[in-house]
């Protein structure tokens, strides 16, 4: 596993090999982001890495200048290397949170403009996942959320869908948050 691109490119992870992790294959992950770079400028964009597991994802979005990365996990261990690697490679704009995860997307009162989610493959409530991010509120106006799952479990359909991507035995479904227009003389949304 390694990071594949920005100031931290080709940096090698090793995480523990006790971690109770399915970390998102180098290919795939190059593959997401040369999609992403379509819909993404990284510079102070603020970013939700649901499901961090090694932290992966949010050490490739801080690389790349994310200006804020929140790792969520329910896994301590997981959380430990997270926050051990952000120090050794000073990525002080990620910020890890012990919650679940599904708590947290109904609890959490802040909004981002690129979301990551990768959960375990067997959860129940994988199809509905992106429903329960877009309907919380957790995707700014214009924000992106990807969903990464099983390509044999498809997830439910969606308004905001743009597209699925497979990798093999995975897939990347998109979804983008419409804009919404302020009309700075009336304060009305349009």
């Amino acid at each position: 596993m390694r990071i594949i691109g920005g100031t931290l490119k080709g940096i090698r992870l090793n995480p523990p090999t006790n971690l109770p992790v399915r970390p998102t294959t180098d290919i795939a992950k190059e593959a997401l982001f040369n999609i992403l770079q379509q819909y993404v400028e990284w510079d102070e964009v603020k970013c939700l890495d649901l499901f961090c597991g090694t932290g992966n994802i949010s050490f490739e979005l801080a690389s790349r200048g994310a200006k804020e990365v929140d790792a969520v996990d329910i896994h301590n261990k997981c959380l430990l290397y997270v926050r051990e690697i952000a120090t050794k490679h000073n990525l002080d704009v990620i910020r890890t949170r012990k919650a679940d995860v599904l708590k947290f997307v109904q609890s959490c009162k802040d909004s981002f403009d690129f979301i990551f989610a990768d959960p375990p493959y067997d959860i129940g409530v994988l199809p509905q996942l992106p429903e329960l991010i877009l309907t919380n509120g957790l995707l700014a106006s214009g924000g992106i959320l990807v969903v990464e799952h099983p390509t044999m479990r498809k997830l439910a359909a969606h308004d905001y869908h743009l597209e699925t991507r497979t990798y093999g035995n995975s897939s990347f479904s998109f979804y983008r948050q419409p804009d919404i227009d302020i009309n700075a003389s009336t304060g009305n949304i349009e």
